[in-house]
């Protein structure tokens, strides 16, 4: 006996626009079934989750913080996954932008210039932007797999960053604690409202979002990356060259990527410590799915995903279980939108006799 999945020869429009909502009410089907084999309520807990987080102005802020650095980075990332280049490194050029663009704050932290923020962003960017270059440069240049060597690099970020924070970075005031001096006031990105902490970042988001939606519609840019995507033969037919779209798709997520890092560390960290991310980077991709690769699906699925930050965060106070939770329902969103766009695209056939239906194929 074997199954296979066989190619639809059509798909239901009504089933591909509603896939996302069916993976997210799975998801609160699959979590109310895990809350009840922990013990708890799981109309409470999914209470606690999903709608406590929402009641609170400062709550809101808390949303608005931790879903900016997943939206920028998943509409980057977007971009490479359409074009058929899959950047799995952005959690690494999150780390090297946030780096890099403390360089001044932690090197220079008597320059008191409004000059000082501007050149942090463009440097955490043009950080972002190169060490995503090196798995494009791997790939064009060798041929190499970018799953790959964008992911290996990611530890390697990470390392870099432990090792400067333990070392040359350290506080020497900071009574042992691996972080760097706090960022100066001229260094730290404004807060939006007076209400709470959210900061600038989300602006970036939204504008990166609408930016790239805007390119995809209406640009040629645009139309080059899907054509590419969906067909390099075809793309090299019409004149586009694969090679530049490559550099193209990665050095724009690594950027945004980048900017995400130094947005994080200058507008909710205020210094650089050995932890900095949550696992953004990994996040975004299940925020760039469940968006559909769309930069406008991107911001609300953003926020879908902050959203279970903030959860995990209130089930932990509440409810005393795991911050682990949180993982699990990213990674059942994950499955499910993979679930259901597979069934969308496939259908599910039962072999019996693999040897018979062999012989009838030849």
């Amino acid at each position: 006996m074997r199954i296979e999945l066989q190619k639809r020869a059509n798909t239901s429009v009504l089933f591909s626009v509603l896939s996302p909502l069916l993976a997210l009410a799975l998801t609160l089907i699959a979590g109310a079934i895990m809350f009840g084999l922990l013990g708890k309520s799981p109309l409470n807990s999914l209470y606690i989750y999903f709608v406590e987080p929402l009641l609170d102005v400062w709550s809101l802020h808390e949303l608005a913080i931790k879903a900016a650095p997943l939206i920028l980075i998943a509409v980057g990332l977007s971009i490479c996954f359409r074009s058929n280049n899959w950047n799995i490194g952005a959690e690494g050029q999150f780390t090297i932008g946030a780096i890099t663009g403390s360089i001044l704050p932690v090197l220079n932290p008597e320059w008191h210039s409004p000059l000082i923020l501007p050149l942090m962003l463009i440097m955490g960017m043009i950080g972002g932007a190169l060490y995503a270059g090196i798995p494009a440069l791997l790939k064009t240049r060798f041929n190499t797999n970018e799953i790959l060597t964008s992911l290996m690099l990611v530890y390697i970020a990470q390392l870099f960053l432990d090792w400067l924070v333990r070392g040359p970075w350290r506080d020497p005031q900071g009574y042992n604690f691996p972080q760097t001096k706090s960022f100066q006031p001229e260094a730290v990105l404004p807060e939006i409202l007076d209400s709470g902490r959210a900061h600038l970042g989300i602006v970036f988001a939204l504008i990166a979002a609408l930016a790239l939606w805007f390119m995809m519609r209406f640009m040629l840019k645009g139309f080059q990356v899907s054509v590419l995507g969906q067909s390099e033969r075809a793309g090299r037919f019409a004149g586009f060259s694969a090679r530049k779209m490559v550099w193209f798709s990665m050095l724009l997520s690594g950027a945004l990527a980048g900017l995400a890092g130094i947005s994080e560390v200058s507008g909710s960290i205020g210094h650089v410590q050995p932890v900095i991310s949550p696992g953004y980077g990994f996040t975004a991709i299940i925020v760039a799915f469940l968006g559909r690769l769309n930069p406008l699906g991107i911001i609300a699925s953003g926020f879908v995903l902050a959203l279970t930050y903030l959860g995990g965060e209130a089930a932990q106070l509440s409810l005393g279980i795991s911050d682990k939770v949180s993982r699990v329902f990213q990674g059942l969103i994950l499955f499910f939108v993979l679930s259901c766009d597979t069934l969308i695209h496939y259908r599910i056939r039962l072999i019996l006799n693999p040897s018979a239906a062999q012989e009838g194929k030849s």
